[in-house]
């Protein structure tokens, strides 16, 4: 099976082979593809705003299983793509074995830091928006009880959980926050199936505002809050559109501008660690023509007011589990 599910046509973006001489940029998908409505998705349109701007060609790859992970990095290598951008952490230890091989290549890994001086590493304060979308929950649910369902059960989406958390609890301290994970290997990031099971059980326990963080397997949570006539909170792409008016905000991600400022950078990308956060517009609560009619004045001013005390360093969100709970809930 080749390593390439789809290159697109056209003008805009080159094959492997035709771009060997050339040093277009590269992005690799993780699993769950580019069209995941999501992480991925986010990737995809950042790379597309960046042919549109400037009218270049990348090349880009669809995984289809863990194992060609290596074998990607070094095809994309090996044509002269520089830089190459990875979208997601299980990239990580690939990474650091390859990136040392290619010296004169620049990398850029989203979600996780690879050590190399060769290597960006994109990472967000995804607790940071998901307090916000933790208290816009709190000021929209009815019942007092709220869900989260993640994708797989690892520490990145442990920080949207517990920023979540604690931003239901700082407005609804007497709540409820329940909490499920779809599974423990990269298939739980594509069971919609199993989102929408997951969402449908916790509304039965009363909850009425669920936040799903779980890539392409968030559409089945979305889907079944809007169908058990309950609200959603989509992630990392704005999700606001696949349910207007029953989406409540979508906790932004800005995936896209980490991958459109290193095409924009090239072969001059900057190295080491960039930080994307709420100060620097990294992250952020989606508020649009979808669903501003579920945000009211009283949300509104309590997102405004959590948002300037997380800038100014006067809420200190604690982003791990200590045990199965969230440290400051």
């Amino acid at each position: 099976m080749t390593l390439m599910k789809s290159l697109l046509a056209g003008s805009a973006l080159a094959t492997l082979a035709a771009g060997a001489a050339l040093a277009d940029p590269a992005l690799i998908y993780d699993l769950g593809g580019k069209f995941d409505k999501s992480f991925n998705e986010a990737a995809y349109t950042g790379a597309v705003r960046w042919v549109e701007e400037t009218g270049g060609s990348y090349k880009e790859l669809e995984m289809q299983s863990e194992a060609q992970r290596e074998q990607a990095l070094r095809r994309l290598a090996e044509t002269g793509a520089n830089p190459i951008v990875m979208t997601g952490f299980a990239f990580g230890d690939v990474l650091n074995t390859v990136a040392p091989d290619y010296p004169d290549t620049k990398f850029a890994i989203i979600d996780t830091i690879v050590d190399q001086p060769n290597v960006q590493s994109v990472v967000f304060t995804e607790a940071e928006g998901s307090y916000l979308a933790g208290v816009m929950a709190a000021t929209a649910s009815k019942t007092g009880t709220v869900g989260f369902v993640g994708g797989m059960d690892v520490p990145l989406i442990h920080r949207f959980e517990c920023g979540y958390a604690q931003g239901f609890k700082a407005v609804r301290p007497d709540g409820n926050v329940l909490v499920n994970y779809i599974g423990t290997t990269a298939a739980a990031w594509n069971d919609p199936v199993k989102g929408g099971e997951l969402a449908k059980a916790q509304k039965a326990q009363g909850a009425d505002v669920i936040y799903a963080a779980a890539g392409g397997s968030g559409i089945g949570v979305l889907q079944a809050a809007a169908d058990e006539g309950i609200l959603s909170v989509g992630v990392d792409s704005n999700q606001n559109h696949l349910h207007p008016g029953q989406v409540l905000t979508s906790m932004v991600k800005r995936v896209d501008n980490a991958v459109f400022d290193a095409f924009s950078a090239g072969a001059d990308l900057e190295t080491g660690v960039k930080l994307m956060n709420l100060a620097a517009a990294g992250v952020a609560v989606a508020i649009d023509d979808n669903n501003k009619a579920l945000v009211t004045p009283e949300m509104q001013a309590a997102i405004d007011e959590a948002a300037a005390k997380i800038t100014a360093g006067q809420i200190k969100i604690v982003d791990q589990k200590s045990g199965n709970s969230c440290a400051a809930q």
